[in-house]
């Protein structure tokens, strides 16, 4: 009846529940009136091995990394311990040499604040005074001093903290003469004022007088080279510097027999060789690497500019193995010998006229060979330069003429270089 109302009145009759087909029974609707208990239930997700690392994986699946990461952790350690070990080289040596630069020097490290002149014992070795510039380089200065402008140090270490490259390079270097060996040395360059005391140093609000400054007397001495060096590196530094290729090289009675001496005159190895200069070299033993005294540069000049004389004294030794006192004294002592060389050079390296004049023509030379050899090369560039304008002449001329003048043109030019030819032989001839 209801349905009957519902068709003559234009309503919806009531749709009867459709039966589930066979087969599609789990994609039947949920029924509301069962949904309530059934939701948490619904919502528990199985606990299965998958998020129980331990049980899902094996030894076996991570063989790559038991052997990587032990091997990152070594390499770790050993750079590491390989920077500590150079810091503490580097250290060492500083704090047995800086006193020597503290008692000769206004001023050591990088403040450029004067030291306290009371005491140069106890001083603390730090990033003021000694610089780390690489993990196997260090660096300090030193400045204000009578006939020394300014003092540079470098120490080099061994480069402990990449043991692959440190063995690449001494491998190489027993191999190559050209590649020299790993070795940790300490240099140290001086560079005297030579007279330009007024141009370096500036006057203080006490010069009311700037002629003051130069009452001590003149700082300048003769330039030449010489130096004082262990047999083991003479030959790599007679050909890795050009100044030093200048000397000539004589054993001498005053030395130990594993040292030599490389100098432009005998009359300067006997200025240069006394008593209290030797015994320092002799002290330092097997530490002591070369000295030398130049004015000339360590590269060969190509130029006039670059053959201008600088002075400059250089020092290199070794840096002892061990943490011995006494070895680190036997430097300090050298270093304290080589700083005065600076006030000898000053008193006694001023020469006879002959052996000014050999030293002054030595250089003389050099600078007329890169005079001609710069003369060479500008008249090649003009000569190519005439040839280029020539050509280009010969190639206009060439595009306004016809095609018989050109045949002409060409017929004339081949004469004339057979001219040329027959001529050249019989110069020859």
């Amino acid at each position: 009846m209801d349905g009957v109302f519902k068709g003559l009145f234009g309503g919806k009759a009531t749709e009867a529940p459709q039966k589930a087909e066979g087969g599609f029974a789990d994609f039947a609707p949920p029924s509301a009136t069962g949904s309530g208990p059934q939701g948490t239930a619904a919502s528990t997700v199985p606990y299965t091995k998958w998020y129980r690392v331990w049980e899902r994986t094996s030894p076996q699946d991570f063989v790559q990394e038991a052997f990587i990461i032990p091997f990152i952790i070594l390499v770790a350690v050993l750079h590491v311990w390989g920077a500590g070990k150079n810091r503490r080289k580097a250290k060492t040596w500083a704090q047995a040499n800086i006193p020597v630069l503290c008692d000769e020097f206004a001023v050591v490290g990088y403040t450029g604040i004067p030291r306290n002149a009371s005491s140069s014992e106890g001083i603390k070795i730090d990033d003021k005074i000694l610089k780390e510039k690489a993990l196997n380089e260090f660096t300090t200065y030193a400045t204000g001093r009578q006939n020394i402008a300014f003092v540079d140090v470098t120490i080099k270490m061994l480069k402990r903290y990449n043991p692959l490259l440190l063995f690449g390079e001494t491998l190489l270097g027993l191999f190559f003469d050209s590649l020299a060996t790993s070795a940790e040395k300490v240099e140290i360059v001086a560079y005297p004022f030579d007279g330009r005391e007024k141009d370096l140093v500036p006057p203080t609000p006490m010069d009311i007088d700037a002629d003051k400054r130069s009452k001590s007397g003149p700082s300048t001495y003769d330039g030449f080279v010489f130096a004082v060096v262990h047999k083991n590196a003479m030959r790599r530094l007679r050909e890795d510097r050009y100044d030093v290729s200048l000397t000539f090289t004589k054993e001498n009675a005053k030395l130990p027999n594993w040292l030599t001496v490389m100098s432009e005159s005998a009359e300067i190895t006997d200025s240069m060789l006394v008593p209290e200069f030797v015994k320092a070299i002799e002290d330092a033993g097997d530490l002591f690497d070369y000295l030398i005294v130049t004015d000339q540069p360590m590269e060969k000049p190509t130029t006039v500019e670059e053959a201008v004389p600088r002075k400059r004294i250089i020092l290199s030794l070794r840096v002892p193995g061990s943490s011995n006192a006494s070895e680190y004294a036997s430097s300090s002592n050298m270093l304290k010998a080589f700083i005065r060389l600076a006030d000898r050079l000053v008193a006694t390296a001023h020469f006879r006229p002959e052996v000014t004049r050999k030293l002054r023509s030595t250089r003389e030379e050099e600078i007329k060979r890169m005079k001609r050899v710069d003369q060479d090369e500008k008249a090649e560039e003009r000569k190519v330069a005439a040839e280029k304008i020539k050509k280009e002449e010969r190639d206009r001329l060439l595009r306004n003429m016809s095609a018989e003048e050109q045949k002409k043109f060409l017929a004339k030019e081949k004469e004339r270089e057979q001219k040329r030819e027959m001529k050249r032989q019989t110069r020859k001839g």
